[in-house]
This record gives C-alpha cells, structure tokens and sequence, in this order.
C-alpha cells in the first residue's frame, strides 16, 4: 500500500481534539467561537489536503505519512481510499459552516467543545476499515448528542434506547462474523443482526423516532452534524457489503425504498419546519442505502453519488432553517411568514439546496439520481418508478416549505433579519460546490465508479450483477483501467 506525502490524516483526527481542549475551559462564548471555527478550518484545510495528496498517488487506498496510529491499532486503522478520500473534506466543510454561520445569539448554547469531540470521532470513523475499529468509534459519536440531551434537561430515552439497540446489534453481529471465520457464507442471524443494526442508525421506517426526538429536543446545529454525514450508509459499505448476501443487501434495499417514499409523504403534511427537514432527510438518505445496497456498480455509483449530494445539499437547507430559526423562533408550517422580502438570499438559497436534494437538472445531484434511477430499475421496473415517486414527493415538500416560509403575506418587523458575512459566505461556498458539482460532474461521477468496482470486487459473495459491458460502459471516461490498476498493483 502506498503512503501519503505528508501525515495529513493523523492532523484531521487530532486537531479537532486539540481544539476542544482549548475551548472546553474558555468561559467567554465570542472566544470559544472564534477558536472552535479556528480549529474546525485547520481541519478542513488537512482534510482538503489529504483528498490532493491521495488523488496524486493514482491509487485505490493509502496509509498515512508518519502512520503512527497505525502501528499501534493495525494496518486498518488510518487509511483513505477511494470511499473515503471525498468523504472526509466533505465532513470536515458540514463542522466548519455549522460553526462559521452559528448566530451570536446561540453562542452561548451552542456546544463547541462537544462538537470538535464529534468531528474527530467522524474523522477517525472515515478513516479506519478495521470493522471493530468502526464499531467502537461509531458508539463514541452518540456520546456528545446524549449528553446535549441531558444538559438540556430533556428526554435521553428515545435516542439512548434506539443508539443501545444499533450498538448491541452491530457488535453481536460482527462477533458472530468473526467466530465463522472468512467464508463465502454467513449465518443468517449474524447478516440479520447486521441489517437490523444499519437500518437502525439510518432511521429506517418504523425505527425512526430517535431522528424526531433528535431534531425537536437537541439544537439545531448538533442535530445536523449527527445526521448529515449518514454514518448508517458508511456502515452498510464497510461492514455490511462485504459479507452479506444478495438476499440480505436487497432486503434493506426494500425497507429503505419503503422509507424513502413514506418520509417523503410525511414532509408534505408537516406543520413544524424542524420535522419536515428531518423526514426530508430521511427520505433523501434512504434513497442513498437503495442505491448502495442494489450492488450493481450503476446503483452502487449512482448511490454513492447521491451521499455526496445530499450531504451538501440538505447541510445547505438546514443551515438555512438554522439561520431564519434564529431571526423568528421556531418555525410553523401552518401559516405563511412571507421572510423573503427581509431575507432574499436565504430564500434562494433555501430554493437552491432543496431542488439540489432531488437531482434537480444543474445541480450536484442530478446525475447521481439519473444513476441512482437507472440501477433501480435494472433491478425491477417497480423499483425504479418507486424512486422517481419518492423524488417527486420530496420536490413537492420543498416548495411547499418555500412558499410557506417566504411567501404569501407581508411581513413586518423592526428588526434587521438578512443574512450576515458568515451566512453569507456558507451561502456562496455551499452554491458554488452545487453548481460547480452539477455543471461539471465528471471527476465527481468518476471518482464514485471506481469507487463503487472496487468495493464490488472485494465482496466475498458473487454480486447479484456480474460486470458486464453494459455496467462498465455507464460512466464512460478516458481513463477507465481494471480494479486491480486502482489497487496499486
């Protein structure tokens, strides 16, 4: 395995923790602030670092420089590869405008030492393919929102019996794994376990409330950063996909599709804007497992793809609820606020990333969900009709959230409410990686099919699909070469 020039992912676990030393004992907010986006930049800027420096090696994984984790925990432990190397610039961006567009007026509650725990934890999870390595790490990341919930005085049992659940099914299943041994086969009861377990922490229907209770009794900003980087999908990639049978990945293929449009049904009849972004997302991050858990390399791409977009897309909206939450209280879908007037680049904004979310033409998305469409239906015809179905309601909830909150009435207040630098400039980053993603798609889309071959051809079982021409020929590229030149051998 090749090596990284310099130890760019040991720096992106360890900055974070760095920096929430630094700011656990500050009392003044305004500095706590200033040194959280501080340190939550560096991270990004090492992430961005690490995706360059990976992409020069023209290789499908690598170690890091100095590789010091590594000796001590396994060969496993610190690697980027090509799942991973988007993946973890794209986490460190989520922490970075979640804090730079944090209001003054939610300084003082927002938890950044907490949240700096929590990007570390992300960057470790992102980094590591031992299985146990990310069972461990993953049970880590539901400590911060819990202990959010406490001091909050609110209610920690919906989320703390659902995060039990996940963790003691994840790890008896594994355990089970791993007594069998490498085999082509597993137990049924083992590969169940496993399911159950992802199709938990995704929020799959009817194991959904922890993600409500999350939204309605955490802030805003942790919520967001708990959910968007759909830990549950990286899961079923590295843990479930490898082992699990056709029969197994198709099964929570199923559950997702049937999630995907039930939580699309759900945003449209929501009176509360915090719960129509959170069955939003859960419909939109559930499209990402059918098209992971398909396991053709179409599907496998076009889910892949989906994760990307979804990730910035519905970041960028609930950034957007997040800032008008702060000028208004929480919002109701009930009655019209017509903010756009007071908040015109947010409006847009809002209208951007919703569109985005659902492969909107010009957008990031679009060609992941054309992708995303086309494995479906190369599976069943009903599968894919199911994906339009549930894309179509989403984009019927998005403008409907829109006209509801910056249309149909004038609003009147004496209060400044547009948006300030910090919102402003997520606002253009996050819009020039939308559309700069949707007008130029092909590095992304070709970066995700090698991705998505080489995670087919280290399966132990056959995958439902064989390689034919037909598959190798969806993304076409100047440079497509075999899995094995993405291996470095």
């Amino acid at each position: 395995m090749l090596e990284l020039h310099l130890p760019w992912l040991e720096l992106c676990i360890l900055t974070p923790l760095v920096g929430a030393l630094l700011v656990g004992g500050q009392r003044d907010p305004e500095v706590a602030w200033k040194r959280a986006l501080t340190f939550t930049g560096i991270t990004l800027l090492f992430a961005f670092g690490a995706w360059e420096d990976f992409g020069t090696l023209h290789t499908f994984d690598a170690h890091d420089h100095w590789d010091a984790i590594s000796q001590l925990l396994g060969d496993e432990a610190v690697v980027i590869d090509e799942l991973s190397a988007p993946l973890l610039p794209l986490a460190a961006l989520l922490f970075f405008l979640i804090t730079l567009a944090t209001p003054r007026t939610k300084i003082r509650r927002f938890p950044f030492a907490p949240t700096l725990v929590s990007l570390s934890l992300l960057m470790a999870m992102l980094t590591c393919r031992q299985p146990w390595g990310i069972i461990v790490l993953m049970a880590a990341q539901t400590l911060p929102p819990f202990f959010e919930l406490r001091d909050r005085g609110r209610s920690t049992r919906p989320f703390a019996l659902h995060m039990l659940l996940f963790l003691v099914l994840l790890s008896a299943g594994w355990a089970m794994i791993d007594a069998e041994g490498p085999k082509s086969e597993h137990s049924n009861l083992a590969i169940g376990m496993l399911m159950a377990a992802v199709l938990i922490r995704s929020g799959v229907a009817p194991l959904h409330c922890w993600m409500t209770d999350l939204f309605e009794n955490s802030t805003f900003g942790t919520a967001l950063l708990f959910v968007t980087p759909m830990t549950g999908a990286y899961a079923a990639v590295r843990l479930v996909l490898p082992v699990s049978p056709d029969w197994a990945l198709h099964g929570i293929a199923l559950f997702s599709l049937f999630t995907a449009v039930y939580a699309a049904g759900m945003s449209l009849v929501q009176r509360e804007a915090r719960r129509f972004f959170c069955y939003l997302f859960l419909s939109n991050s559930s499209l990402v497992l059918v098209g992971l858990e398909v396991a053709t390399p179409v599907s496998l791409t076009g889910g892949l793809c989906v994760w990307l977009s979804v990730g910035m897309s519905l970041a960028g909206l609930g950034l957007t609820m997040r800032a008008v939450e702060a000028r208004t209280g929480r919002v109701s879908l009930a009655d019209y606020h017509g903010l756009y007037e007071h908040m015109p680049s947010l409006a847009v904004f809002f209208l951007l990333t919703g569109l985005a979310s659902i492969g909107f033409p010009g957008t990031v998305g679009f060609v992941g969900v054309e992708l995303l469409v086309d494995g479906a239906i190369g599976i069943s015809p009903m599968v894919g009709i199911l994906v339009v179905f549930a894309a179509a309601l989403n984009g019927i909830a998005v403008l409907h959230a829109y006209f509801r909150l910056f249309t149909g009435t004038q609003h009147t207040t004496l209060i400044f409410l547009e948006a300030r630098w910090p919102e402003k400039v997520a606002v253009l980053l996050l819009t020039a990686l939308i559309l700069g993603g949707g007008l130029v798609p092909q590095p992304g889309v070709t970066s995700r099919y090698h991705a998505a071959i080489e995670i087919i051809s280290r399966r132990n079982v056959s995958p439902s699909v064989p390689l034919n021409d037909h598959a190798m020929m969806a993304v076409p590229t100047e440079n497509q070469t075999s899995p094995s030149h993405f291996s470095g051998e």
